[in-house]
């Protein structure tokens, strides 16, 4: 069993639009599709067509809270959320044909402290309790300190879990001094965590190496085409995908996690984990909808991924 957090949880609304967006008047949408949304949520789904059990866990509230959880079970996503007073917020994707996709992401309700400590404290132990592995995404709603993650992964490492962390910014600062088992920080988070410009991969190698004398055992840096750079105990190594003619590129990172959650899971080799990972993730870039895949193409991928040690 895999338990993934989502503690800022969403209802994702999809708009496709028909001809270019008119500020200022009336548009009509052409199609809506709605979506239990939040990256440990995209993780859930990738868990379950890896074929595993999974179950989601996070705060939800409100009428959008209740649709949230009918939402995942429609999708056959196995959840116990911890019930809060404010509405679960929503997210809004417009697609145009002139300008692309265009997001707005309300920040989600305040939470109160002793709401937070009741998931901690009473919600999120019992969830974990029958899980090998524990996957914590994304951001936090106002009212929720940004050392929650460490706090989590303390819990988690202390029922002797293993504990996969991927977000940014100070959550992520926090999260590291816990020592997860894994985090995947992407080039842009690790120039922010060492305040320093990246030129090349060596400075990925080096800031990534940093990371890993944290003592935490898997540092995975997602490189988007470039596949992923992954340091452990036995060294650097990268997989890289073949060139492939890309379709979506949105929930690429959340299909990564939840395929080295997979395959911590499943007891993976290392570098096997990092191909699978990196194979699952290509296949999600070749869907057109976000955190989905054809495991059939991931296999295919997964004989094609070329390990380089580093």
């Amino acid at each position: 069993m895999i338990t993934t957090v989502t503690l800022n949880a969403s209802i994702d609304k999809a708009y496709e639009m028909k001809g270019s967006i008119q500020n200022g008047t009336v548009m009509r949408v052409s199609v809506c599709r709605n979506t239990a949304g939040g990256k440990g949520l995209n993780v859930a789904r990738i868990i379950k067509l890896c074929g595993r059990e999974v179950v989601a866990t996070g705060l939800a509230g409100g009428f959008n809270g209740a649709y949230l959880e009918e939402l995942l079970r429609q999708d056959g996503i196995q959840n116990q959320f911890a019930h809060i007073k404010g509405e679960t917020r929503s997210c809004i994707n417009i697609l145009d044909e002139v300008y692309g996709s265009t997001e707005y992401l309300e920040p989600g309700c305040e939470v109160s402290a002793e709401e937070c400590a009741d998931f901690l404290e009473q919600v999120f132990p019992k969830v974990i309790a029958d899980s090998e592995v524990v996957t914590i995404s994304g951001s936090v709603p106002k009212g929720i300190e940004t050392d929650i993650y460490k706090k989590m992964v303390h819990i988690v490492k202390e029922e002797g879990k293993q504990v996969i962390l991927d977000t940014s910014g100070a959550l992520l600062k926090h999260g590291m001094e816990a020592a997860p088992t894994m985090v995947k920080p992407n080039q842009e988070e690790l120039e922010t965590i060492f305040n320093s410009k990246i030129k090349d991969i060596d400075d990925v190698v080096g800031f990534a190496k940093q990371i890993y004398e944290m003592g935490i055992p898997y540092v995975v840096v997602s490189l988007g085409k470039d596949g992923a750079l992954m340091v452990y105990r036995d060294g650097v190594f990268q997989a890289v995908p073949p060139v492939m003619e890309v379709v979506n590129t949105v929930g690429c990172g959340d299909s990564m996690v939840g395929a080295f959650a997979v395959a911590l899971e499943c007891k993976f080799p290392a570098e096997t984990a990092i191909k699978y990972a990196v194979a699952v993730a290509t296949a999600n870039a070749l869907s057109p909808k976000t955190g989905d895949f054809d495991p059939n193409t991931s296999q295919e991928l997964l004989e094609q991924i070329e390990l380089r040690k580093l």
